[in-house]
């Protein structure tokens, strides 16, 4: 984003509800039931959701007592958290078909470390890594702000607080900021789309959505009140996978950065840690969130390439983004390769990567959350290695 002059900059995000995330969330609670039984397990699982109807589909390699019957019980339950036992879908008896078959053993031999080679990556690609200082968990602000307020309606209604009573799980959200100068200064418009009970007037919906706005944004940045567009089209009784067909990785954008950082393309949900897609791009936002909070820069964008069976990466870009701080980014460079081991192997046992925890990442995105150390999520949102930044560079 320009660092001078005024403008707007706007990103979305969706509910745990809404298909694709009910997509993200069974295609990880697929993952999670392997690393359960299996640490080292191998997933990739893919999953399409339409009316009462779900499909899960792609490679594993795990034990056998993982079988498709306990996986459709899993995925069952999933819905049923979610929140979904609506005629056009329902956790009770919506179909569920497993198409889930073994890992290629072309693949396994170039990921697999044998004698002296080291685990490869799962597939060749580019990732990529951002932080920012523009909120507190160091998050581009308009996907703070969009994750922030469906997040709370999502713990109201599950607490069945009375101020949301007849909303239900599909949503969507999106913000859009006004920047002077690079920093964010005001909402100018604010949107939220939200499926409702038959019968719940736009009023209603409306007097109980504006407080919530109000509690997401900073003092002062409320917009007008013809900027705020809620439920625009009207009735949104028919909603989740009975409204709309949902599928793995189709919220990437959601999942990442807002439309802020660049993204590598590929999608994160139901694969496992020895997929660079996902552990490459978890390690970039972690040494990214750790240089911006050591004070070495404002804004950080890593970039890191690999190849399909090859240990180490092909190459790691870091940009300061004026680098205000003049910081010699070729050291900084260097620096982060010597903290961090940023070989497949390398990231996961750093980051503790082969566990389930993988189903909380699964709605309002897997950047800028809190790190839970009881149950081992979201560690590479820790900052453990500010002190050795500061230290290499004088701070």
């Amino acid at each position: 984003m320009r660092v001078k002059g005024e403008y707007l900059f706007t990103s979305e995000s969706v509910s745990e509800g809404h298909p694709d995330k009910v997509a993200d969330r069974l295609s990880d609670t697929v993952l999670d039931a392997f690393l359960a039984a299996d640490p080292y397990a191998r997933v990739a699982c893919e999953t399409l959701v339409t009316t009462n109807r779900v499909v899960l589909a792609g490679e594993t390699r795990g034990p056998g007592s993982v079988t498709h019957e306990y996986l459709a019980h899993l995925c069952r339950m999933a819905i049923e958290d979610i929140g979904y036992d609506q005629s056009g879908f329902s956790w009770r008896n919506a179909d569920i078909a497993v198409h889930l078959h073994a890992q290629s053993a072309d693949i396994a031999a170039g990921v697999d470390s044998a004698g002296n080679k080291d685990e490869g990556a799962g597939d060749q690609g580019i990732m990529f890594g951002y932080a920012c200082t523009e909120t507190p968990s160091l998050m581009p602000a308009p996907l703070h702000y969009a994750h922030d307020v469906l997040h709370r309606i999502r713990n109201m209604r599950r607490a069945g607080d009375k101020e949301v009573a007849g909303l239900l799980p599909d949503a969507k959200s999106q913000v859009s900021l006004r920047y002077v100068d690079g920093k964010p200064v005001g909402c100018t418009s604010f949107v939220i789309s939200t499926q409702h009970e038959e019968g719940m007037s736009q009023r209603a919906i409306k007097a109980a959505l504006l407080p919530i706005i109000a509690a997401s944004l900073p003092k002062g940045w409320m917009p007008s009140e013809n900027e705020i567009y809620i439920n625009p089209t009207g009735n949104f009784v028919i909603g989740g996978p009975d409204g709309d067909c949902g599928l793995t990785g189709r919220k990437i954008i959601v999942d990442t950065y807002g439309g802020a950082s660049p993204h590598g393309g590929g999608a994160f949900s139901g694969k496992d840690p020895t997929k660079v897609d996902r552990s490459a791009a978890y390690v970039c936002r972690y040494l990214a969130k750790n240089v911006v909070a050591a004070g070495l820069a404002d804004k950080c964008t890593l970039q890191i390439s690999y190849a399909i069976g090859v240990s180490d990466p092909l190459s790691l870009y870091v940009e300061l983004h004026g680098n205000p701080y003049e910081v010699d980014e070729g050291k900084l460079e260097k620096t982060l390769r010597e903290l961090v081991n940023l070989r497949p192997r390398g990231i996961r046992e750093h980051l503790h990567l082969n566990r389930p925890i993988y189903v909380p990442t699964s709605a309002y995105g897997h950047f800028g959350r809190t790190p839970d150390d009881d149950k081992g999520t979201f560690t590479w949102e820790k900052t453990d290695l500010v002190s050795q930044l500061k230290s290499a560079f004088g701070r």
